[in-house]
């Protein structure tokens, strides 16, 4: 989908091309992509690198296009291993020309714009709306973050009742999360600091990179104290799972200890030798009043221990 934006005084959509407007692509079809290679003659491995869903953070010039990949958050609507992950979005710059091409649809994208438009304030250039865009992840990695650890403490709460391997493995993905969501924010951080020394910053601009960077440092140590509560968490119940393993196998080891006791005695007293027994009456119930005596003699012993 592509769609084209007035960014002077407010941001309002565009029929078509204008100089010095935004150009947003989300999920390039064969015509988006076309459009940018033939008719704006953008470098082919731009929109290769986009593809890749593991591209890292980091910028890229070639015949004076730049391009700015930046990784932003992103929530699978689908059921997956790890629902909350990141994607990259390409920010591509050549004089009057912006592009920002996703291969994926983001709250995040929409959100922006919505925003922006009640704000009713457009942007400066392209490097103003680079850095807003930089702004709008950190504060979205916040949002996912707030999400992702009000998932953390519902598990948990089913965790303090039921121990469940479901609930386990929904830490263990979230952890997964957490682990994407601070390299992507580390990623970010690293780019923007080259940032500032490779565009043409003003004053104002600088200002919003300040923004910028507190957020991404409170985003990072978000995130980084969430994956030290979950690790904590994790190890916790790994204690408490062994414990319960340790204390059912201490009380299977006891009663098959204590009915080993009654097992000897019958199997003395069942041996085909003559002990005077064979013909009373009363042999039967003595081996087992005898058997039931030592068992209880023996339960006694091991629930004074604790053993049991």
């Amino acid at each position: 989908m592509r769609t084209f934006w007035n960014i002077n005084r407010t941001v309002s959509a565009l029929r078509e091309w204008q100089p010095n407007c935004w150009i947003q692509i989300t999920c390039p079809n064969e015509e988006d992509e076309k459009y940018l290679l033939e008719d704006l003659k953008i470098p082919d491995y731009f929109l290769e690198d986009l593809k890749d869903k593991d591209e890292r953070s980091r910028y890229d010039f070639d015949d004076g296009w730049v391009l700015i990949i930046l990784r932003i958050p992103y929530v699978k609507e689908i059921r997956s291993r790890t629902p909350h992950t990141t994607v990259p979005m390409g920010i591509i710059i050549k004089k009057d020309i912006c592009i920002t091409v996703c291969n994926w649809e983001t709250n995040m994208m929409i959100d922006f714009v919505s925003y922006q438009q009640k704000r009713n304030v457009g942007f400066i250039d392209s490097v103003d709306l680079t850095f807003r865009l930089f702004y709008s992840a950190a504060v979205w990695y916040l949002k996912r973050l707030k999400q992702i650890n009000t998932l953390i403490e519902e598990s948990k709460r089913k965790l303090d009742h039921k121990i469940s391997n479901d609930d386990l493995i929904g830490l263990l993905r979230l952890q997964d999360s957490l682990t994407f969501f601070i390299t992507s924010i580390r990623g970010n951080e690293t780019l923007l600091s080259k940032l500032k020394f490779k565009l043409p910053v003003d004053e104002l601009d600088a200002d919003l990179i300040e923004d910028v960077t507190i957020e991404m440092n409170q985003a990072r140590e978000t995130a980084n104290i969430y994956s030290n509560i979950l690790d904590t968490t994790m190890d916790t119940y790994a204690n408490i799972i062994n414990n319960n393993m340790s204390s059912i196998m201490k009380t299977m080891t006891s009663f098959s200890i204590i009915l080993m006791f009654p097992t000897l005695i019958a199997s003395l007293f069942g041996m085909n030798l003559i002990n005077g027994m064979e013909n009373a009456w009363w042999g039967f119930p003595l081996a087992c009043i005898i058997s039931l005596f030592v068992a209880g003699i023996s339960l006694f012993v091991f629930r004074r221990r604790s053993w049991v």
